[in-house]
């Protein structure tokens, strides 16, 4: 188990990449952008991305309007 931060929320998860944290909470849905502590994250790269303990991870969805 890992203890994450996710979208400014503590979490405990047992998924191994963050590609399937994110999917596991439906945040792959539309637009959206990924970075990790600190760094911004190519979706490319998600799936070979494994989870550590204490990562923070924010999920910015695009919301479009007008």
């Amino acid at each position: 188990m890992f203890q994450i931060t996710l979208n400014g929320n503590p979490q405990t998860t047992t998924c191994q990449s963050v590609l399937e944290l994110l999917e596991s909470q439906d945040l792959t849905t539309g637009r959206f952008a990924v970075e990790i502590d600190g760094m911004l994250v190519p979706k490319t790269r998600l799936a070979d991305t494994s989870v550590a303990d204490g990562m923070i991870i924010e999920v910015v969805q695009a919301v479009g309007g007008g």
